[in-house]
């Protein structure tokens, strides 16, 4: 279902007729930029701003950080601080993307499956580069299960295990974001003049936050597993 208005394709239309077929065809593409723009904007104003008499500002972001990697290190242990960059850094994207759908005129960047493939496809493949940093050759070892003699079939098992995690990761985020547009679109549609969307509103704060935990839970939990030996 097309957005009766989104005002980054209204301004790219502007500058003629390339961008604006760009704009209508992705606009998950133009908005996530909106997105990075505005979290690399507020990440250089905290970073500058920071004292040692912090201000609201920048205690609020410290709550943040040190609320995300606590729970991080809970699970995956001291030794996985070093990953806190990247699975935060998913977090707050995908949790700000799902967020901004809730903004007349947006779109959120997690509805459209191209954004949220991207983002598991970087947590899968960097997955498979902690298990190789940390085990060398013997990563294989994760894929051949205890017994030999059935390595063969355990490899092909694991194989299919993996590239799951990367359609689960991808398709329930897009699924639970996308079906939330639709909601919200019909809604509006339907009875907008009526404040009905408004308790779908409400709700899509905390779908927004469950769906960003999910994604970020199961990325550390992928981490922490490729960190472990083989059994």
């Amino acid at each position: 279902m097309e957005h009766p208005y989104l005002f980054l394709v209204k301004l790219f239309e502007m500058f003629g007729e390339g961008p604006a077929h760009f704009a209508h065809a992705y606009p998950h593409v133009i908005y996530s930029w909106l997105i990075i723009l505005v979290l690399v904007v507020l990440g250089a104003l905290a970073v500058k701003t920071v004292s040692l008499v912090p201000t609201k500002g920048q205690n609020f972001y410290e709550v943040l950080v040190d609320g995300i990697e606590e729970f991080m290190i809970g699970v995956t242990g001291d030794e996985g601080r070093w990953l806190f960059p990247l699975a935060a850094t998913v977090f707050i994207y995908i949790f700000v993307c799902n967020l901004s759908g809730l903004i007349p005129g947006f779109f959120p960047p997690t509805a459209n499956i191209n954004t949220t493939a991207s983002c598991a496809m970087v947590v899968v493949v960097f997955t498979h580069f902690i298990g190789i940093k940390y085990h060398g050759p013997a990563y294989i070892k994760h894929f051949m299960g205890p017994v030999w003699w059935l390595a063969p079939l355990i490899f092909i098992i694991e194989i299919i295990g993996h590239v799951a995690r990367l359609l689960s990761l991808s398709m329930r985020l897009f699924g639970n974001m996308a079906g939330h547009e639709i909601v919200l679109a019909i809604l509006f549609a339907l009875a907008g003049l009526f404040l009905a969307p408004l308790p779908i509103m409400g709700l899509g704060i905390f779908v927004a936050f469950v769906q960003a935990f999910v994604f970020f839970l199961l990325s550390i939990i992928y981490f922490s597993g490729a960190m472990e030996h083989a059994h």
